[in-house]
């Protein structure tokens, strides 16, 4: 692949993202990792641990998909429910709205580390989940708007002029309450201001993030249906400049993607292996807006794994991959460093590979439990369980990422 513009659309896709990964996956196979073992015979076990906890978090299997919306119900609170009752809108400004929150609340949500937590009327929330429920209050007080008798709403004027401070104020961050990344989140949504501007044929000429739940009505449902991919593509399209220090190719910031001496060819791309995570949740719940608003989203499969730390975590802890250091499990390791592009990429395609057998141990289809719900009923769900049986001091992941708050 020579050409630049060619490389890149190649690299936003998800076809690449699996291409890539997989590769990985088959150096892998033939011990060629220079920091991962890979034992597959350890996956029936991880496919009975993820089942097992599918089970126990929903017993009917009806399993909602990887989305932010599950975060905002922390505690069995329905506050997003609770604000849609106040709302005096039609169905496409209520989409509006929740593009608004999502894509913010989705954005802000890299790792908080292990002190922070947030204090919601006396209820304590951590990690995801606090930083949903901070960041929903965050959005219902109009940090995120330009115009202030308007506060549901995020706009270029509300995020360009967004300081650190102010996002540590709304996180209720303190010498005691520390959270990891507040500048890079505070820079991650003055750029986001910047890109939404920049692009009206996008987002509209008032520069807002529901914007884009117009222009995907426009442009890419037909018949009623929309294919998942085409919100990724607009995603990865509208937010790909906001990335802070990324490899670029042509002058295009990457956003997600990361280089491993392990894959190198001879064109434009060689070395380089995307996984665009952020984008790919904040699909998945995207996709949720479109349904209840009666649009059929089509090809969700065609989405990824995530490879974040909970999944990562999963299968380190449960023994089918191990690390070949001691080292790496004893200091932060950089988001960039070809052991953390290593991990990711197993991770995800260790999600596909698991994905059959989970279904094959509760008697379902891919059709009826695809990736989007494995995730969020299984892996995931079952990679903050282990981590809290074999670290019950922090539940953290068995590696620690030194991350600038716009990956993890």
């Amino acid at each position: 692949m020579h050409d630049p513009a060619q490389a890149v659309a190649w690299l936003r896709t998800t076809k690449a993202i699996r291409e890539r990964c997989h590769a990985m996956f088959s150096l892998a196979e033939r011990h060629a990792m220079p920091n991962f073992e890979l034992h597959l015979s350890a996956v029936p076990a991880a496919a009975d641990y993820v089942a097992e906890t599918i089970r126990q978090n929903y017993p009917t299997l009806q399993i909602p998909y990887h989305a932010r919306w599950r975060h905002f119900a922390a505690g069995g609170i329905d506050r997003w429910g609770q604000l849609a009752k106040t709302l005096n809108a039609d169905k496409n400004e209520i989409a509006r709205i929740r593009f608004d929150l999502c894509v913010t609340s989705v954005l802000l949500d890299a790792g908080s580390g292990p002190q922070w937590k947030y204090d919601e009327e006396g209820r304590t929330v951590t990690r995801s989940e606090g930083l949903a429920v901070a960041s929903l209050h965050a959005f219902k007080a109009g940090l995120f708007s330009g115009d202030k008798s308007k506060p549901l709403r995020a706009d270029a004027a509300g995020l360009i002029p967004l300081a650190p401070n102010a996002i540590a104020h709304a996180f209720q961050v303190s010498d005691g309450n520390p959270l990891v990344g507040v500048d890079g989140r505070a820079a991650l949504m003055r750029n986001l201001g910047q890109a939404l501007k920049s692009r009206p044929d996008l987002f509209g000429s008032d520069a807002r993030i529901g914007g884009l739940y117009d222009y995907l009505l426009s442009s890419a449902v037909k018949d009623g249906k929309l294919p998942a991919t085409a919100i990724l593509a607009a995603v990865l399209e509208g937010l790909g400049p906001i990335w802070p220090s990324r490899i670029t190719l042509a002058g295009v910031n990457l956003g997600d993607v990361w280089r491993h001496r392990g894959l190198m060819s001879d064109d434009l791309t060689s070395g380089l292996i995307p996984f665009h995570k952020l984008s790919q949740w904040l699909t998945y719940s995207l996709v949720e807006i479109f349904e209840d608003a009666g649009i059929t989203v089509t090809g969700l499969d065609d989405l990824t794994g995530l490879p974040e730390y909970r999944n990562g975590g999963l299968f380190i802890d449960l023994g089918v991959l191990v690390v070949r250091h001691d080292a790496l499990k004893k200091y932060p390791v950089p988001v960039e460093d070809e052991a953390v592009v290593e991990w990711r990429a197993l991770t995800l395609a260790l999600l596909d590979h698991i994905a059959d057998p989970v279904r094959e141990r509760l008697g379902k289809t891919a059709a009826e439990m695809p990736l989007a719900r494995i995730l969020e009923g299984g892996t995931w769900a079952a990679g903050r369980r282990i981590a809290r049986e074999k670290r019950p001091a922090d539940g953290g992941p068995p590696l620690i990422i030194a991350s600038d708050g716009t990956v993890f």
